[in-house]
């Protein structure tokens, strides 16, 4: 059936154990006249996603795994299961807000080689989530990791890698956005390719983010269109694999793309002290999930 004008946006969610947060999901973006498809991607979830979304949601085309592939992976089925110009990634435990949509595409419209746009993120309470972060260059990885963001977060230097000196109201140019409501022109995406899946979890985005940017595609933060994010529904069930993932994938990240520039001895400090700290960090998250169970 021919799609109607509006319907310029392919909806890609990636879901792993969310059902219920999947339905909330799904229950926000169905109907809306800018969606052309909705594709929902399930990592083997066994939770009962797969017949929730087949039995309450049959218009969406469901791409039920097997075994759980990973963010990247599912993302990039998604993307090629669809065809409308832009694409829109949503994680499972997001709800779209009225008019969101609309301005994703103004914004695409109105800014000149836009190749993503993310939306405002929102905290259940109607607080603003950061959201975006610089690249992650030696250097505000080093003073986010002695700690001087969160002793002059408002400070533009000691705050650039989690940009804890800005106040999220204004549109703006961006590094690195978090997936959770990001909309890319897909165009962009043939250029660039899709999402690199020697990055299962995390940093895929960033690295995609990175290309864009190498490329010339600009990333641009619209907070007029905004999304309420239930954060991290999916990673909070498995913290300690999370947290030496996260660690593992920075290494990655910097192989692939800082090496050369920073040469060996950035190259091997940074590394070294990802290494070095993976551990500890998955211990406390081992005993935070103990506790909190």
């Amino acid at each position: 059936m021919a799609q109607p004008p509006t319907a310029q946006l392919d909806v890609c969610i990636v879901s792993w154990r969310t059902r219920d947060l999947l339905r909330i999901c799904l229950q926000s973006v169905v109907g809306r006249p800018e969606v052309a498809q909705i594709a929902v991607v399930d990592n083997a979830s066994g939770d009962g996603t797969v017949e929730m979304v087949a039995s309450q949601f049959p218009t969406v085309q469901l791409i039920a795994n097997r075994r759980n592939l990973g963010f990247a992976v599912g993302n990039n089925q998604a993307i090629r299961a669809g065809s409308a110009p832009f694409v829109l990634l949503l994680n499972p435990d997001t709800e779209l807000q009225d008019g969101a949509l609309a301005s994703l595409l103004n914004t695409f419209s109105e800014e000149p080689r836009s190749g993503a746009v993310a939306a405002q993120l929102l905290f259940a309470d109607g607080a603003i989530q950061p959201s975006c972060r610089s690249f992650p260059e030696p250097a505000p990885i080093l003073y986010d990791a002695l700690g001087l963001a969160r002793m002059f977060p408002n400070n533009a230097t000691f705050g650039r890698y989690r940009m804890t000196y800005w106040d999220y109201s204004s549109r703006r140019d961006v590094d690195q956005p978090m997936a959770s409501a990001f909309a890319l022109r897909r165009s962009a995406l043939d250029e660039v390719g899709l999402f690199d899946e020697d990055f299962p979890l995390y940093f895929n985005d960033v690295d995609l983010c990175y290309r864009l940017r190498e490329t010339g595609w600009r990333i641009i933060y619209e907070p007029r269109a905004q999304v309420i994010h239930y954060h991290g529904q999916s990673t909070r069930q498995v913290r300690t694999t999370a947290v030496l993932e996260s660690h593992r994938s920075l290494v990655r990240f910097y192989r692939k793309h800082y090496r050369g520039r920073i040469g060996w001895l950035g190259y091997t400090a940074v590394t070294l002290g990802a290494r070095l700290t993976m551990y500890p960090r998955a211990a406390f998250a081992r005993l935070a999930q103990a506790i909190s169970s």
